[in-house]
């Protein structure tokens, strides 16, 4: 699945947004209420002292599943269809099993497949760039890209001047050493291993493609580059410019479905803002999901059926057929009255069937099309309705327990810590004179310091002891929280534990200390324990053990590594250890 980030904020042309909306929301309250609708929020209103043609909205956009309204005109699409504008028609979409025609081709080559193997594009004819619409085509291609494409590893998109292609286009993969051009903001020719070491951009994107040994490279027939993919454009033919009217907008990427729904958003929006869509067809040298040769823009999303019984069922009103059908023709989406069977039910209910539009694919389930439902019918046109059930909360015995800990460790000395769950490889790795082969990486990171999910407490211990040198000796702090590392007896390949960990640092610290202080804790928790030596890395050789209860190990605690304290900075004797409480509660 592609990345979804944080909450997309895109920023609109005031002036073009009310058009393409076909309506102004003059009051602010007015227009907030109306943003539900594509659950989304005003962040910024315009300055109302510049021109009307200069004022920007700052919108935050709060579904991630909806990227085709993070820009302008899909956004002003939404809204205009809610409050009664007829849904567009997009003639030039092909789809699976009818006849696909285009003038134009992109050749992709066999080169790609195993390092960006799939591309869509298409042509958009017929009307002058501007500068807002410049602004927004760019916009819109950096939330794609980086919101949907999780930073331009599954997706990236270029715009390009058709005027000076030779067709048809070449996508190929080549030696990052064999082939330069003049990048766009550049005045000299690079390699595209040059590029990644020296460019901007490729600085910034180098993580994606440095470590290959074939670099991707669109290419028109008479060896002009268009642009080296995901990186950066070329100065001539990507360099598009206000005045421009011919535009040829290509998406390359890894996930197909992805990459094709990216170029069905931008070619809906610029046909919406008055572009001619001109198709182009892909060949592949090689079996795609969608056929070696796939005309795009493309449509391949599959309707959805929900039954009237789970609409009234989750909503807790009865909504007959048409009236679903109504709601969600508000949303953008047509639907029609239908019969099927539900997963788990007997015989057919009755329902609608739900047809996702061009820009669409986040219908993967029947509470989605209940959910348009429900927004498409307005969430104020529900009377309220007090809970039927009674229940009384309480604590898991895991709760219970940490909360029982934390005072034992209060009454031995110690302060409560409280600290993140991610970090980085160099603090939860190679500080900790580890391996890293349990520990868990996030696949989408927004920063490497939290790029792990950490699966010991200790790290976190030793990071505040390295900070902590100014003041007064001893130090004994410890925390309670949550741990995850790999674990293949686990249904979904990792466990979840909570663990409590301490430290103590200074010069009275020691083996027996340590061991002392775990003896008061085991006894006010009424638990017996038994010791065993333990050649953890971490800890100094002879001076570690491991913690069993029951005959199961459930923690480790001794005198830290001095590698480990050199590793931090810390310049005096520490012993730490932790416990699985988890484990501990099951004695």
């Amino acid at each position: 699945m592609p990345y979804h980030d944080a909450m997309p904020k895109i920023e609109v042309n005031e002036e073009v947004f009310w058009g393409l909306a076909g309506r102004v929301f003059a009051e602010r309250e007015a227009f907030e209420a109306a943003l539900t609708c594509a659950k989304a929020e005003l962040d910024e209103d315009s300055d109302k002292n510049l021109p009307p043609a200069e004022r920007t909205l700052k919108i935050e956009l709060n579904d991630t599943n909806r990227p085709d309204l993070w820009a302008t005109a899909g956004l002003a699409r939404q809204l205009r269809v809610y409050f009664g504008g007829a849904q567009p028609a997009y003639p030039f979409f092909s789809a699976p099993g009818a006849a696909q025609r285009a003038a134009l081709t992109v050749r992709v080559e066999s080169s790609v497949r195993g390092v960006r193997p799939y591309l869509a594009g298409f042509v958009a004819r017929g009307k002058a760039v501007t500068d807002a619409g410049l602004r927004d085509m760019i916009q819109t291609q950096e939330k794609l890209a980086w919101n949907f494409g999780r930073k331009r590893r599954t997706i990236s998109m270029g715009l390009y001047r058709t005027g000076i292609i030779k067709w048809p286009i070449i996508y190929r993969a080549v030696d990052p050493d064999s082939v330069s051009f003049v990048p766009l903001q550049w005045d000299s020719p690079l390699s595209l291993r040059e590029i990644l070491k020296q460019h901007p951009k490729g600085r910034e994107y180098a993580f994606i493609q440095e470590h290959e040994p074939l670099h991707p490279l669109l290419l028109d027939s008479a060896g002009g580059v268009l642009s080296y993919p995901p990186i950066i454009n070329s100065a001539d033919i990507g360099a598009v410019q206000v005045g421009d009217r011919d535009l040829f907008v290509e998406l390359t990427g890894t996930d197909m479905p992805s990459v094709t729904l990216a170029a069905s958003i931008m070619a809906c929006d610029l046909a919406d803002q008055g572009f001619t869509i001109e198709p182009v067809a892909v060949e592949y040298e090689y079996d795609t999901p969608f056929g070696r040769t796939c005309t795009t823009p493309y449509y391949f999303q599959e309707p959805v059926f929900c039954s009237l019984a789970r609409v009234k069922r989750f909503l807790g009103e009865a909504i007959d057929a048409p009236g679903c059908v109504a709601a969600l023709a508000r949303m953008g989406v047509r639907a029609e009255k239908a019969l099927a069977a539900e997963r788990g039910a007997s015989g057919t209910e009755e329902g609608v069937l739900a047809f996702p539009p061009e820009y669409r694919n986040d219908f993967l389930h029947a509470a989605d099309v209940m959910e348009d439902v429900m927004i498409g019918r307005g969430l104020d046109s529900f009377s309220p309705e007090r809970p039927g059930d009674f229940t009384v909360g309480r604590l898991l015995p895991v709760t219970v327990f940490s909360r029982r800990v934390k005072e034992l460790f209060v009454g031995l000395g110690y302060q409560e810590m409280i600290y993140n769950y991610l970090g980085s490889r160099k603090d939860l790795v190679e500080n900790m004179r580890g391996e890293g082969g349990r520990i868990i990486r996030v696949s989408n990171p927004m920063t490497g310091n939290y790029e792990y999910v950490r699966d010991s407490t200790l790290a976190s211990l030793l990071m505040s002891e390295s900070v902590s040198g100014h003041s007064a000796y001893p130090h004994r702090i410890f925390e309670v929280g949550k741990v995850a590392f790999r674990d293949e007896q686990e249904n979904y390949g990792a466990a979840s534990r909570q663990y409590a960990g301490f430290l103590h640092a200074g010069q009275d610290s020691g083996f027996n200390t340590a061991a002392g202080q775990l003896q008061t804790l085991f006894y006010y928790l009424s638990r017996d324990y038994a010791v065993e030596e333990s050649g953890d890395p971490r800890f100094i050789p002879g001076r570690a053990a491991a913690i069993l209860s029951g005959g199961r190990p459930v923690g480790i605690f001794g005198e830290i590594h001095p590698e480990v304290l050199e590793n931090w900075g810390i310049s005096v004797p520490c012993t730490a250890g932790e416990l699985d409480l988890d484990a501990l509660i099951g004695e």
